[in-house]
């Protein structure tokens, strides 16, 4: 399913805003890449989800946030902890289940969380940190500290009863939210056309709660950053939430184990066509912002940081069993507390 995508007016951008967003999303594709290796070895236990391709929507959204602006996302995290400024080290500890992981080396993949950084956890359950958004946001509107909550999630949420209710409280409330749907086309192994009435899942449900509906093209970082610039703006007005749908495509399957086989190979490579991280280079290329030599040796030089990384971490040890006892409460206990 090809959405129909506005595009928001760009700003005039120099030279270093698109290298550094370039840059970002390279890291985060050369991370995911390496771990992408280091599942197929073994290395990486329990599930791993990864959002090779969807690396614009996260780094043009947290483009547009501040320090105590909080952001949520789902269990293809990686991306939105890295792109709010989280270690990756910590992250990458906490993928091999070694000694200074970012949640200890005991969540895995599915359950990456930096709060230092604003970035409120990983959620397994789909659409069920939506409604945590909300009270965030409504937190937000409490202490009257301007913060702005930005929640992340797929396209199949949109079917589930708690997005519902979520926006419409959040809408009723007037609440500094921006929701931002990944709409990667398919919701696990189902293409999301064929389960909706709508063609956009987010977009043209948005006026049921009276907010605008907000498309743009989840592949062109700098559009992304234009709208969720705007859409924050308006939360920190007072304004209330956004509902922005952002269109992608996932390349790889729902999980690292997951081939893909139900997608026809073509669609894929068009896909490919349509890559953030291609587009963007290849811009820069043809506007000279950043030559072919050059962008060829930084993607050298990161993908060479990511190996020597996984190479370090590795060698850590894995963390202690009685670790498992700690960090259960918010006083570091185990202790049930009545």
């Amino acid at each position: 399913m090809d959405a129909p995508v506005a595009t928001p007016p760009r700003a005039e951008q120099t030279a270093p805003d698109l290298r550094d967003l370039y840059e970002r999303m390279l890291r985060i594709r050369q991370f995911e890449a390496k771990v992408d290796v280091l599942y197929r070895q073994g290395r990486v236990r329990g599930p791993a989800h990864l959002g090779l391709g969807q690396e614009a929507i996260a780094v043009g959204v947290a483009a547009a946030l501040r320090s105590g602006d909080f952001s949520l996302g789902t269990y293809r995290g990686h991306a939105h902890a890295l792109a709010r400024g989280a270690s990756e080290e910590a992250v990458l500890r906490e993928l091999l289940g070694r000694v200074g992981g970012i949640c200890g080396g005991k969540g895995g993949s599915m359950h990456i969380t930096s709060v230092e950084h604003g970035y409120y956890g990983s959620y397994a359950i789909v659409g069920g940190h939506i409604p945590t958004a909300v009270g965030m946001a409504w937190a937000s509107r409490i202490r009257r500290d301007g913060g702005v909550t930005a929640c992340f999630f797929g396209d199949g949420t949109t079917n589930i009863g708690a997005f519902h209710e979520a926006v419409n409280l959040a809408a009723v409330w007037s609440l500094p939210v921006v929701f931002v749907c990944e709409n990667n086309l398919y919701m696990e192994y189902t293409p999301i056309g064929d389960v909706i009435p709508v063609e956009r899942p987010a977009a043209d449900r948005a006026s049921a709660y009276g907010l605008a509906p907000l498309v743009v093209d989840g592949n062109d970082v700098a559009a992304v950053r234009e709208m969720a610039l705007a859409a924050v703006d308006r939360a920190r007005r007072g304004d209330g939430p956004s509902l922005v749908e952002a269109v992608t495509y996932r390349l790889g399957g729902h999980s690292v184990a997951d081939g893909g086989a139900y997608r026809h190979p073509d669609e894929v490579a068009a896909a490919r066509t349509r890559d953030p991280l291609v587009r963007l280079a290849t811009e820069m290329a043809q506007s000279g912002e950043m030559g072919v030599d050059e962008s060829d040796a930084l993607v050298t030089r990161v993908k060479g940081e990511m190996d020597a990384l996984a190479a370090r971490v590795l060698e850590e040890p894995t963390p202690d069993a009685a670790g498992a006892w700690t960090g259960m409460w918010s006083d570091g206990s185990a202790a049930w507390r009545n």
